[in-house]
């Protein structure tokens, strides 16, 4: 059985689980770059039994399953992946697993970024290595307004978090109730009301064909000109072109994004140049108390299948 883990950035698949337990004879591959385009990826995958892919880094659309024609099983972190046709695994047969995943690290990394932005550490971080102090005035949390879209597991923390600090929170999301907000201490607000009057915006919404681009033109267009923006979800929920004119034009105070449209984050991309800017390279997930579970259930994964009682299947919706 020949099994290859993909996109392993960090180099620490081999380490953070046993796989000596494979079935004897068993080889396994450790991919720690990407493979490139459709072609290259369908060229290297082709030789593979199992494949143990990581979030959504390596599209599996039909067109590159059809182009595995060894592939008996695909595992990928995480318990959902809106990137693996899942339909086209399920006519070919192929299961497909998923893992768990430990607490909720992106809420984490999204107030790294708000207080990054808020406290302009990276900027006065620079500028005192380069030999200058203070060179600008930073804000203060408390007292401000804070605005989440989406109250789900991980806008909820970042709820808690935020009310620790002293904030107003409020919150919208399209299934939002006022019973759910009030849970949670927070209220719900109307969608322009909350892009409007917070001072900081952070998203924290599933993309779905629903809420693909529920942060447009209209929402970015009606935030403070002092007000922060921060997405650690994903970033197909917000439009890119009004979110990078608004941070161009001084039209927002800034922006601390986790999330790209092409990942990695290609070196003549415009984010690299837009000023007011904390940019992280999708690392809300990258601890390593969560790619240890990842990948000793991706070994679990691949024990259970071969011995006949997969674990963990995702289904096509």
């Amino acid at each position: 059985m020949r099994v290859a883990i993909l996109d392993d950035y960090q180099g620490v698949a081999r380490d953070l689980a046993d796989w000596s337990q494979l079935p004897p004879g068993s080889d396994l591959t450790v991919f720690e770059q990407p493979l490139g385009n459709t072609d290259e990826v369908a060229a290297a995958l082709e030789p593979f039994d199992v494949l143990v892919i990581m979030r959504e880094r390596t599209p599996f659309p039909a067109a590159l399953i059809d182009r595995l024609p060894n592939l008996r099983l695909l595992v990928t972190t995480g318990a959902r992946n809106n990137a693996i046709d899942l339909k086209a695994c399920a006519a070919r047969g192929i299961p497909v697993s998923g893992t768990r995943m430990v607490g909720a690290p992106t809420a984490e990394l999204t107030w790294g970024l708000i207080l990054a932005l808020a406290k302009r550490i990276p900027t006065e971080e620079r500028a005192l290595r380069e030999g200058r102090w203070q060179t600008g005035l930073t804000g203060d949390l408390g007292g401000k307004r804070l605005g989440l879209v989406g109250l789900g597991k991980l806008g909820s923390k970042v709820a808690k978090v935020g009310q620790a600090f002293g904030m107003e929170v409020v919150a919208w999301s399209p299934n939002l109730t006022d019973e759910r907000a009030a849970e949670a201490g927070v209220t719900r607000v109307g969608k322009h009301d909350l892009f409007a009057s917070s001072d900081v915006v952070s998203v924290h919404l599933v993309l779905s064909e629903r809420t693909r681009g529920v942060v447009g033109a209209a929402e970015i267009g009606a935030m403070k000109p002092t007000a922060l923006f921060v997405n650690t979800s994903r970033a197909g929920l917000v439009d890119e072109a009004a979110l990078v004119h608004a941070l161009r034009h001084g039209h927002i105070g800034g922006a601390g994004i986790d999330v790209f449209p092409i990942e990695p984050l290609p070196a003549d991309s415009l984010w690299l140049n837009l000023p007011n800017t904390v940019l992280t390279p999708h690392l809300g997930y990258v601890t390593r108390e969560n790619y240890a579970v990842f990948y000793r259930d991706a070994l679990e994964d691949i024990l259970a299948w071969t011995a006949g009682s997969p674990v963990r299947l995702l289904s096509p919706a």
